[in-house]
């Protein structure tokens, strides 16, 4: 059961008007402001903060916790937020956890010590498998990762039918060997992986699937270990942008001819991989979108704190280049 401002009230043998001035700093005696604060430590009664911000009508603060700032995806996606937040006159504190579960343990702190209105949050599938309904004192919307069932509001793209539609495409172009590398720690690349296979399976071919640190080292490594090899794959579809990155840097380092000797496809519609010869694959975000329908989520909850939980789930587009172009 959830513990409100009456027990703390009970606890402390004050009124509850007097529990209200005491938590906001009004005018109470210290003796009385410690027993308060005694009773809130023995009851672990945890303030509903976005509640009371919306009342005061103060000057809010919304949150953003992200992978990888140096992922452009998130890049994007964090300048939709921000201009969304600004054109509501709200603030912005960005953290950048590297998809370490610690780093955001203590991020999630911080924004609980800021009294912030609400996070916008790109988790770890080890951290949002422990995040319940009830785990935060503040609203928050995932993005680009998937929580539990019915426990927080979020904005995914559809990655298994996204995933799957490069496998179509490179099965189209008559390439059989079509190998995956995908991101380790996160649900989006999970789901990622669990198209790619579904579609595979639908083609009666074995899946070739591995898995790494989402980034692009550990991408170059693998893929540069990999494509060593005589059975290495004819095809190779990148979880993430950083990735596809790393996988070109292997290509090159290896003189392998894309897509004479390999195919490249991945995520992300970033410049660079227009600019890359002969130009890649890729499934292109809407981060303009997800960003802006995070913050409309974020919003909506802070008003209705009681609506059902929300999955906005959104498409993605195939950018087809010469990097998957057979004959």
């Amino acid at each position: 059961m959830s513990v409100g401002i009456r027990d703390v009230a009970r606890v402390a043998g004050v009124s509850t008007a007097t529990v209200s001035r005491a938590l906001g700093r009004g005018p109470v005696s210290d003796a009385v402001r410690e027993q308060v604060e005694a009773a809130v430590r023995a009851t672990g009664y945890r303030p509903n903060l976005s509640a009371r911000r919306l009342r005061s009508k103060a000057a809010q603060t919304i949150g953003l916790i992200v992978a990888d700032i140096r992922n452009p995806f998130f890049t994007a996606v964090s300048r939709a937020v921000e201009d969304a937040a600004y054109a509501a006159g709200m603030r912005v504190i960005l953290c950048n956890t590297d998809e370490d579960p610690a780093r955001e343990a203590m991020y999630l702190r911080l924004m609980e010590e800021e009294r912030v209105t609400g996070v916008i949050f790109a988790p770890t599938k080890v951290t949002a498998d422990g995040l319940r309904a009830d785990s935060l004192s503040f609203p928050t919307v995932f993005i680009d990762r998937s929580g539990l069932p019915g426990a927080h509001d979020s904005v995914v793209l559809d990655n298994a039918a996204a995933a799957a539609s490069l496998v179509d495409h490179l099965v189209a172009q008559g390439f059989k060997r079509i190998g995956g590398l995908f991101g380790s720690t996160s649900s989006t690349a999970r789901e990622r992986q669990a198209g790619y296979a579904a579609a595979m399976a639908r083609y009666d071919l074995a899946p070739l699937a591995r898995s790494v640190a989402p980034n692009a080292t550990a991408a170059e490594t693998e893929a540069t270990r990999w494509l060593s090899q005589p059975d290495r794959p004819e095809a190779l579809i990148l979880s993430n942008g950083l990735m596809l990155m790393g996988a070109v840097r292997a290509t090159r380092t290896l003189g392998l001819a894309v897509p004479k000797d390999l195919a490249l496809a991945g995520f992300d519609n970033e410049p660079w991989t227009d600019l890359v010869e002969p130009g890649l694959t890729v499934i292109e975000q809407p981060v303009a979108e997800i960003g802006a329908q995070a913050m409309r989520l974020l919003f909506e909850r802070i008003a209705h704190p009681g609506q059902p939980v929300r999955k906005v789930t959104l498409s993605g587009r195939a950018v087809l280049r010469g990097s998957t172009r057979r004959g």
